[in-house]
């Protein structure tokens, strides 16, 4: 059983992140913002007594020189863990200054964590727990909206649906539309559209449709520890894809059920924002040497979910990066 006391040090681990990338919002240089942020993460991760397994990482999709898939990372003097990794999850929305921008981390017992392989893509549908057992993604979209509605007493006109904003999801789109649910679109942030179709407290009821697979694998530890229901296929977006996929010995046609991705309830979920969003604040400011975070952290195996606030002295953390602190 990994200790409670890690669920603080994975969000040491992505506070750090946070910080790190937050001097890079609206500049347009999201590569820059995402390299500090990949450092500041394995520069802390190696400070903690683990032997972690980097599973979803930086990898070879983005062709990182660290946090790639299979480094090993931790003092090595404690439990042996699966970690997933997304230092900035929206490069994007970080380098334009748009909401949502998070840095997350998800651990869980080694051996644990799905490895997808060369699977880039999945289609996913998500919920909180009042729906998790009535969803079916070999449904379709209307029909798994007519369930979602009555199983959280509501009528389909008053469901929220988060899409991500892809020429892919246009189809999608029109049946969402044509039953009659809301939508809520957007260019990128499917972690944080997960998160945000599983807390009960946020005004988005459903995740539905095709986003990264790394993701899912980091989203399935706080819908673990949130009770929700998750639902993924993976979706080769190209035959390249397709055909590796094939090659693997990967069924396409595999519905991923939640326990499927992470095979335990011994697993964290951190996440702190970069950019502010709907339930965390993004990187506050405060002088040149103060700044404010806030950030969640789920255990699955207890269901406890916390939000912490934190004000730190930037030039005593950054600086043993080797970062130099910018004139605000």
């Amino acid at each position: 059983m990994l200790t409670r006391d890690l669920s603080l040090e994975m969000v040491r681990v992505t506070e750090l992140a946070a910080l790190a990338a937050s001097f890079y919002v609206g500049l347009g240089d999201k590569e820059g913002g995402d390299k500090v942020a990949v450092d500041a993460m394995r520069y802390y991760l190696n400070k903690i007594d683990i032997e972690g397994q980097i599973i979803i990482g930086e990898g070879e999709k983005d062709n990182a020189p660290m946090l790639y898939n299979g480094e090993i990372l931790g003092t090595k003097n404690g439990p042996k863990v699966d970690i997933a990794v997304d230092p900035v999850e929206g490069t994007t929305l970080l380098a334009l200054g748009q909401p949502n921008a998070i840095a997350t981390i998800a651990i869980s017992a080694s051996g644990s964590m799905l490895n997808p392989g060369s699977s880039y893509y999945m289609n996913k549908l998500v919920v909180s727990r009042k729906a998790k057992d009535v969803i079916n993604i070999d449904a379709s979209p209307t029909e798994n909206l007519q369930k979602i509605a009555k199983a959280l007493g509501k009528k389909i006109n008053a469901l929220t649906v988060f899409v991500l904003n892809k020429p892919r999801h246009v189809e999608l789109i029109k049946e969402i539309r044509a039953a009659g649910a809301r939508i809520i679109i957007h260019d990128h942030g499917d972690v944080w559209g997960a998160l945000a179709a599983a807390l009960p407290e946020t005004d988005i009821d459903v995740l539905m449709g095709t986003g990264g697979t790394p993701e899912a694998i980091i989203a399935a530890a706080a819908i673990k520890a949130l009770d929700g229901g998750m639902q993924c296929i993976m979706d080769p977006q190209s035959d390249e894809e397709k055909d590796t996929l094939i090659q693997e010995g990967k069924r396409l046609n595999q519905v991923f059920q939640l326990h499927d991705l992470i095979k335990t309830d011994d697993a964290f979920f951190a996440a702190t924002g970069i950019t502010g969003s709907s339930f965390l604040q993004g990187v506050n400011f405060r002088s040149r040497n103060r700044a404010m975070t806030q950030s969640i952290v789920m255990r699955s195996h207890s269901g406890t979910i916390r939000y912490i606030d934190g004000i730190h002295h930037l030039d005593k953390k950054l600086n043993k990066l080797g970062f130099s602190l910018p004139q605000l």
